[in-house]
């Protein structure tokens, strides 16, 4: 039974998270100046079919909980917020498959908030018709146009589509390829197997989320994460790249964010230039966007090109089960021996030609295990955050020696504390006597 408050909250987080999270360049350039962002595109699909008369959800039919949520969340979006609303299975009524399957409209044109319009225009829907799932994906990629941002749909439905083809999976892999910034999120109102896997091969398929609820547990776990999720937002768009399974030849990669995907158990590897008296800092975030074992966690190594480690990352514990991440720091003034001078690199087009650089390897690994039935391909989301600083060396500290001199000091002040110890226990009890 899905809890009306989660499913509130479910669709604030994935809408506050996706218009938070739309973007300008990934890719660093310090010759030039970082582009304006445009502000967040969102388009908000919601199933009005008939199957959303179903009073399964607390007693409430699952519109009536979607229509109150979505007033929620509209309530909430920040004022830069370009928000549309399409809907599909909303005004046909008769029993013409072919007539029904076109049924989807734009109901609100994406654009600035009017949040007084938005909630009237939900307020006011019905379930009515047939599923068009895949023909209202499509649709909704073209109403929120082209541009530099991240563009973001988040569907909500509670069934499978009835109107094949087009096929909502295949869509959704259509608009990936298409190399458009394009996402989709998910959020299934039904505990049903099909539409389960039917809306987590379209949030894979474009890099999105899959969001539901299988028990009570399940329930608290989201909710906490997509608040948490709420709190997220990017100063850039990723840019794609593909790392590969050994540090000769991965991609050189400059300051910026980057977005890839690794399978189970895999190792994928990038390089960095560094020039000393530059720190290295790197962190990964791998998104767990579906069912694994718990026995995981992810690494995050930096190396030296003849595989001798520098430094290895630390866990970036958020609270989150949705996503691990990890970080670390390594300055060239620190440890340059232990790196390789590689004049010779030629900067990949996403790197600054640099003379003379130290060539770090970082290498991206994780020890997840699959649960039964969960799909390998393609593999689990990886974000990549790469800056290269000024070092900034810690102050040093105070040298207590070691060896003998630190033996030494040790015995002294163990002798002085029992010495005082002492003292202090024989004036307490003659204390204690004369009272």
């Amino acid at each position: 039974m899905i809890n009306k408050r989660w499913s509130s909250a479910a669709l604030l987080g994935l809408l506050a998270a996706t218009t938070l999270a739309g973007p300008a360049s990934a890719r660093a350039d310090d010759d030039q100046a970082e582009p304006v962002a445009e502000p967040p595109r969102v388009q908000l699909v919601l199933d009005v079919s008939g199957s959303m008369r179903a009073t399964d959800i607390d007693g409430r039919s699952r519109i009536s909980v979607a229509q109150q949520a979505f007033g929620e969340v509209v309530d909430a979006l920040p004022d830069e917020t370009q928000l549309g609303i399409r809907v599909l299975g909303a005004t046909y009524k008769g029993q013409d498959k072919q007539q029904g399957c076109r049924d989807t409209q734009q109901i609100v044109p994406v654009g600035p908030v009017d949040r007084a319009k938005a909630k009237a225009a939900v307020a006011t829907l019905r379930p009515t018709g047939f599923t068009p799932v895949g023909l209202a994906l499509r649709e909704a990629a073209k109403d929120l146009g082209t541009g530099t941002t991240a563009r973001r749909i988040v569907l909500i439905t509670d069934g499978e589509d009835t109107c094949a083809p087009p096929d909502p999976c295949q869509v959704a892999r259509e608009l990936a390829a298409q190399g458009t910034t394009l996402v989709v999120d998910t959020l299934g109102l039904a505990p049903d197997e099909k539409v389960r896997k039917q809306l987590l091969c379209i949030a894979a398929a474009t890099g999105g989320t899959y969001t539901a609820a299988n028990s009570a547990d399940d329930l608290t776990d989201r909710l906490k994460q997509l608040v948490d999720r709420a709190r997220d937002t990017y100063a850039t768009t990723p840019a794609k790249v593909d790392g590969t399974d050994v540090c000769d030849g991965a991609p050189l990669l400059s300051p910026g964010v980057y977005t890839d995907r690794e399978t189970f158990s895999e190792h994928r590897w990038y390089r960095v230039p560094v020039r000393p008296g530059q720190e290295l800092r790197a962190s990964v975030s791998i998104a767990l966007d579906r069912p694994i074992n718990p026995d995981h966690g992810v690494l995050l190594r930096a190396t030296a090109t003849d595989g001798r480690e520098l430094v290895r990352g630390v866990d970036a514990g958020s609270g989150r089960t949705d996503v691990v991440s990890a970080g670390l720091r390594w300055s060239a003034t620190e440890d340059g021996d232990d790196a390789e001078r590689d004049e010779d690199a030629t900067p990949s087009p996403t790197a600054s030609a640099t003379p003379a650089v130290t060539t770090v390897c970082l290498v991206v690994s994780n020890m997840f295990s699959p649960q039964a039935g969960t799909a390998k391909d393609p593999g689990m989301p990886v974000e990549l955050t790469v800056d290269v600083v000024a070092a900034s060396p810690a102050p040093d500290g105070p040298d207590l020696g070691r060896g003998w001199v630190l033996l030494l000091l040790l015995t002294l002040a163990g002798l002085l504390t029992g010495l005082v110890t002492g003292l202090l226990t024989r004036w307490w009890v003659a204390t204690w006597r004369e009272n």
